[in-house]
């Protein structure tokens, strides 16, 4: 287990910036008059919830040069994102639409990214060498390098150059095979950036995925799917993993654990009832465990990924936007929602 937390120094995202779209109270697209919006993305999620928790975090990403990308920017500088390496370009931003499922009804996504300003993204816009100077943890999704081949290459020039600094990097793999159309081979991909990665967010489909296996998602798969993708990308040190059950789309139970390379530890099951938005879930626990590494021991820090992951789903939007002592609160058992006055 982690005896001491990482140092305390600036954390880099680098991702897609997306503007959501969706109808209000859980009304289908067809039945909508207007929609509300809501900026996000995976990376920026993961960024917004760090500048919250009052981390220093520093996002790199390209933008619209229009009124859509002036909006963006002015979303990430109110979230307290440093925004010195956000640059607009004359392509569009990209846009997903959102229907909000309830009950038996599932959520539903359409996106519209293609040709996006971050799919335009290539490493001569992005000065690496400012941007990891005074960095602790850098880190990325697979969502990123499956956008265009300029996302590919400008996060592999990071990966690499953070390598060499000794810059911690955590690698949520977050594989959507409906993304990866510009002619790179997935698995090759994810393989290779993961190599240059030394904590891995992800559970046991994703190391099924990546190493072509058929691990059981139990304890015991889990604890054997981890040292399998230990052993074959030994730069990777520990792996963590949200295991969700859902009842439905409203009800969720949710839970965390970890291989620290040295043992199994997990959290207690914490359960939602009353889901309001699922969004950026996954993106809250990651944010949550990056806060954790720096401020806990790993099962500490693994409480606090699971906490803060359970809270996202209980307000709308993209990122979550509860504070330290809130997080804190659930990690320790508060679970009674009662009025705070």
């Amino acid at each position: 287990m982690q005896k001491e937390p990482l140092k305390k120094r600036k954390i880099v995202t680098f991702g897609e910036v997306l503007m959501r779209l969706s109808p209000s109270d859980n009304r289908k697209l067809l039945q909508a008059m207007q929609l509300d919006f809501f900026f996000g993305g995976t990376e920026m999620n993961v960024a917004a919830s760090l500048a919250n928790f009052d981390v220093e975090v520093q996002h790199v990403t390209n933008v619209s040069n229009d009124i859509v990308g002036e909006a963006a920017i002015a979303t990430l500088r109110k979230y307290g994102i440093d925004i010195s390496a956000v640059k607009k370009v004359p392509h569009p931003l990209g846009l997903y639409f959102l229907e909000v499922g309830s009950a038996m009804r599932s959520s539903q996504i359409a996106y519209n990214r293609l040709n996006s300003s971050f799919a335009k993204i290539s490493p001569e816009q992005v000065d690496w060498e400012e941007i990891l100077s005074g960095c602790g943890i850098f880190h990325w999704s697979g969502i990123s390098p499956a956008v265009s081949e300029g996302a590919y290459q400008t996060l592999k020039l990071g990966l690499e150059l953070a390598q060499q600094k000794g810059i911690v990097v955590t690698a949520d793999p977050a594989y959507r095979s409906n993304l990866w159309n510009y002619g790179r081979n997935s698995g090759e991909v994810l393989k290779e950036l993961i190599s240059l990665s030394n904590i891995f967010i992800g559970g046991v489909t994703e190391i099924n995925e990546i190493l072509k296996t058929e691990y059981t998602s139990d304890k015991d798969g889990f604890i054997a799917a981890s040292k399998a993708l230990i052993a074959e990308f030994p730069s990777v040190k520990k792996v963590f993993d949200k295991v969700r059950s859902s009842i439905n789309a409203s009800w969720q139970k949710i839970y965390g654990r970890a291989w620290t390379g040295e043992e199994y530890i997990s959290t207690s099951e914490l359960e939602i009832t009353n889901v309001v938005d699922r969004i950026g879930t996954g993106d809250a626990f990651a944010a949550g465990l990056l806060y954790g590494l720096q401020n806990f021991a790993d099962n500490e820090a693994l409480d606090f990924a699971n906490a803060a992951c359970a809270l996202k789903h209980t307000h709308v939007g993209d990122v979550n936007l509860v504070s330290v002592e809130e997080v804190l609160e659930v990690a320790k058992g508060k679970t009674d929602g009662r009025i705070k006055r």
